[in-house]
């Protein structure tokens, strides 16, 4: 791989964190210049934003704010925690459901 697509790669992956809109540039991005490590940090992303979005609207069934309160903070923690891999340059699993993201969402690659 070359420095270039390695870079580009890690800018992808960072990109991808923050906010659907900067998951959607990331995926223009990579689409335009695939690395497996900005593939990685796409699929991680896309799968704690679904897992995110399940979880409230379950949450939300329930009606007990305090079990809102804990979905958010427990999908914040996976956002850090690949947030940092993707800093580090790491292809860093988030904890729980990482490898299941990856399976879920191979398309992205």
């Amino acid at each position: 791989m070359t420095e270039n697509a390695s870079n580009n790669g890690k800018t992808v992956g960072l990109i991808a964190y923050f906010t659907l809109i900067g998951w959607i540039i990331a995926l223009v991005m990579h689409n335009k210049d695939k690395t497996e490590f900005g593939a990685f940090h796409l699929r991680q992303v896309l799968g704690i934003m679904v897992t995110g979005i399940a979880l409230s609207i379950v949450a939300s069934f329930i009606g007990i704010s305090i079990i809102s309160m804990a979905v958010n903070i427990a999908v914040f923690v996976l956002w850090i925690i690949g947030l940092i891999g993707a800093a580090q340059g790491e292809q860093k699993l988030v904890p729980v459901l990482g490898e299941k993201y990856q399976e879920w969402f191979k398309g992205i690659g």
